[in-house]
């Protein structure tokens, strides 16, 4: 489970002119990875925070399941979602507490599987105190990867049937970019893994890529079909990469 449907979704920010985005429909199944790629302001965060209900559709409606989001609570709603955010906040307090802020009553096991899952092991391990470091109020004392890695390894420990990794992976290197791809591949298989990035090497193996422009879809399918057929698409894949990277 964890089927998420828009349907005809605009949304306007409170005060503002125009819609933000406009007409947005798409599917994103379980066990699939949907990416959604555009430039800067194209859309694409404001999709994924109507999920967890941040702010109310304007126009239209979403659906988990073939329910309406605004049927359910959104302590409900929010449960079933492992949320990444943009700008990846920690708390002060532990790695550990961190974690256990996910789910309180994860076992120490759990959240070793979580932190490797996030490409964290090795860092935590280097760390004198491992998982009772101490992290500084909003991670002052982590760099901007080790912060993303920890924001996602703290999603893991839920085992939400929905992802949604915004942009989480834009510190990382590219050599932790590939093995946390990877491994999210194999551990949240049963999972919707909605992933919002600007770096078409981290989703060039999803099953659906949706194509944003100036808050409306302008392409939609495989890195292979959109290619082919969207021009907005591959205009960001060659400014990015090679034609044999592409291919």
């Amino acid at each position: 489970k964890g089927e998420i449907e828009f349907r005809n979704v605009s949304f306007r920010y409170p005060g503002g002119d125009i819609d933000a985005v406009q007409n947005i429909s798409f599917v994103a199944k379980p066990g699939q990875t949907t990416a959604l790629i555009g430039s800067t302001g194209a859309g694409k965060s404001t999709i994924v925070n109507l999920i967890p209900r941040f702010y109310e559709v304007s126009d239209g409606s979403i659906f988990i399941d073939g329910i309406d989001i605004r049927d359910v609570t959104q302590h409900d709603l929010r449960e079933k979602i492992g949320y990444v955010p943009q700008k990846s906040a920690l708390f002060s307090g532990t790695i550990e507490s961190n974690l256990l802020y996910a789910d309180k009553n994860a076992t120490p096991d759990m959240l070793q599987s979580a932190i490797e899952l996030a490409q964290a092991k090795e860092f935590v391990d280097e760390k004198p105190e491992g998982m009772a470091t101490e992290i500084a109020q909003g991670g002052g004392n982590v760099s901007g990867g080790q912060k993303q890695r920890l924001s996602i390894a703290r999603a893991m420990v839920k085992k939400p049937p929905i992802y949604i990794l915004d942009d989480s992976f834009s510190a990382l290197d590219f050599k932790t970019d590939a093995a946390l791809r990877r491994a999210l591949k194999e551990k949240t298989a049963n999972s919707t893994l909605l992933v919002v990035t600007q770096r078409v090497s981290t989703i060039k193996n999803a099953e659906q890529i949706i194509v944003l422009d100036e808050g409306r879809i302008v392409g939609k399918g495989t890195h292979n079909e959109l290619m082919e057929n969207c021009e907005t698409y591959k205009e960001i894949a060659l400014s990015q990469l090679s034609m044999e990277e592409l291919s």
